[in-house]
């Protein structure tokens, strides 16, 4: 019946309809919030679909022409401009809400006239939803810190803005890609926030196994050396090294989704060795944590997250990525496999994540799948180790030396999958 009806109007007549009903709807809307106080406000169901209607007239009228239709929006903006002036010599405060949005049914109706039929309805939506949900919105300014907004603008300054000017072209002998390099940056940054956000999320709910798990998905060595640092305030060696183990185990499950993002073979080679390795270490990292220690202490405590988006971190990280992925070609170049597994090892210490991802641009290319699988375990490895060393210094001696045996036992059996992941 629908399309019956449709053909049987003429184009400009269905026209015509949108523009009314989508101007309507906004006029409904600003009826309803003109009712429901005592306030002045301009306009309603009947002077917004006029406002919309006149500018799909004028983009009718205009044609190719744009004088015309941008005249006409002038002139209504200037009667918007006369009504946000009785309101702003009327009351103490004014917003200028309702005179901006009958100022988007005019360009809807002239968008609607030019056919662009889903941006209009798109805009039409939106501005409802924007004029419907402004408590909600407005609260938001009193949840949301500046500081967490500037960390939002820093991640999107990192995505789109920086990544899409990088050039996408290798340079040097060592085929060095400065888009994939920001591109790894990104996606590095982007897990890394992602984590940050779910324990901000999370924060005076969680506990200490909780931090375990959210902090490993940012960073398990940061995490390690808080839990160290908080144990020593408590008499719960259990639940702090169990905490920390977990947060290794979750590292695993964090750098397969990495790679997944850069080389699908070398995932592959990966997959069932980090799943295991990530699930036995959470697994026992929970079990651990439950042991009880004889403590009457709050086990809710929160760990301080680390803000992951620091620009010059940002900057660093791909300084360092590009240096370990030289690195890495020359290690392999004139050192051979030996010369691989120690820079690995090595990396695990300092630098894991820009040597882990550097491996992933380089798997099946630069350097032999196997060889990279490998590389990938012992860094890991090695950085377990390093998170068991910085447990033993930085905690009590009771969580230091279960944090240490746990870890080291990480250590050891995260080894194992080079047996066979390696040929």
């Amino acid at each position: 019946m629908i399309d019956q009806l449709l053909q049987w109007l003429p184009p400009e007549g269905v026209k015509i309809l949108l523009t009314l009903f989508l101007c309507f709807l906004i006029g409904l809307e600003r009826e309803e919030h003109q009712a429901a106080g005592q306030r002045y406000s301009f306009g309603g169901v009947r002077t917004f679909p006029l406002i919309g209607l006149i500018g799909y007239a004028l983009a009718l009228l205009s044609g190719p022409q744009l004088v015309p239709l941008t005249a006409g929006l002038v002139v209504v903006g200037a009667f918007l401009w006369l009504s946000y002036r009785h309101k702003l010599e009327t009351y103490d405060t004014a917003g200028a809400t309702t005179e901006v949005s009958a100022l988007a049914t005019y360009v809807i109706g002239a968008l609607v006239s030019r056919e662009q039929f889903w941006i209009a309805t798109t805009l039409a939506i939106i501005s409802i939803l924007l004029l419907e949900l402004k408590q909600a919105l407005e609260a938001l300014t009193t949840k949301i810190p500046g500081e967490e907004l500037l960390t939002f603008s820093k991640f999107l300054l990192l995505t789109f803005v920086i990544l899409p000017i990088v050039p996408n072209r290798a340079f040097w002998d060592s085929q060095v890609n400065p888009f994939k390099v920001w591109l790894i940056v990104v996606a590095v940054s982007g897990v890394s926030y992602g984590g940050y956000l779910l324990e901000k999320a999370a924060h005076g709910k969680g506990g200490i196994i909780l931090s375990g798990v959210l902090g490993g998905a940012y960073s398990s060595t940061f995490t390690t050396i808080v839990l160290g640092k908080r144990a020593r305030e408590s008499c719960m060696p259990h639940a702090y090294s169990g905490a920390i183990l977990l947060a290794s185990g979750v590292m695993y499950l964090r750098f397969l989704i990495l790679i997944a993002f850069f080389n699908a073979a070398l995932t592959r080679r990966l997959t069932v060795a980090f799943l295991v390795l990530g699930v036995t270490a959470m697994i026992g990292g929970w079990l651990w944590s439950r042991i009880p220690d004889g403590a009457a202490e709050d086990t809710k405590k929160d760990v301080l997250t680390k803000n992951p988006l620091e620009l010059p971190a940002a900057f660093s990280f791909a300084v360092v990525f590009v240096l370990m992925l030289v690195a890495t070609r020359y290690a392999l170049l004139y050192l051979g496999r030996g010369g691989m597994y120690g820079l690995a090892g090595l990396s695990g210490l300092v630098f894991v994540d820009p040597f882990v991802m550097g491996l992933t641009q380089q798997a099946g290319k630069l350097t032999p799948m196997g060889l990279a699988a490998a590389g990938v375990v012992i860094a890991l490895a090695s950085n377990n180790l390093a998170k068991a060393i910085f447990a033993l210094s930085l905690a009590d001696s009771k969580t230091g030396r279960q944090s240490f045996a746990l870890l080291l036992g990480l250590t050891l059996l995260s080894l194992l999958p080079l047996l066979w992941i390696a040929g």
